[in-house]
């Protein structure tokens, strides 16, 4: 097994450096590779926030209820809903957005609020 030694390292962590410094300077627009998320759709909820959702166990005459999300208090049937937020971040009805786990599209929302302002 072969063995770093300091001068092999000093070299990798400075070399690891530079690539960070590289790459926050990148424009990544010119390079394709922003995504456009206003021509988007959304990416997937975030898993822990889905895990989380409060869950409503329906019985007697509620059992009726059509399947029609959280901060709206609008209730689904979880197979109906779990794919949904599987594939975009949005309640079906309110579109109302919960956080993803896509730094870039949080990092675009919260960009967007700002500019509201």
């Amino acid at each position: 097994m072969a063995r770093w030694t300091l001068k092999q390292e000093t070299r990798t962590n400075m070399m690891l450096e530079l690539l960070r410094s590289l790459f926050n300077r990148m424009d990544f627009e010119d390079l394709g590779l922003v995504v456009d998320w206003d021509h988007h759709l959304p990416p997937p909820a975030a898993k822990i926030v889905v895990e989380n959702l409060p869950k409503t166990v329906i019985r007697g005459s509620q059992a009726e209820l059509k399947c029609p999300l959280y901060a709206s208090h609008h209730l689904f049937h979880s197979s109906c809903i779990l794919p949904w937020l599987s594939k975009t971040n949005s309640c079906p009805l309110c579109r109302h957005e919960l956080p993803t786990d896509d730094y870039t599209y949080e990092e675009h929302t919260r960009d967007k609020a700002s500019d509201a302002y």
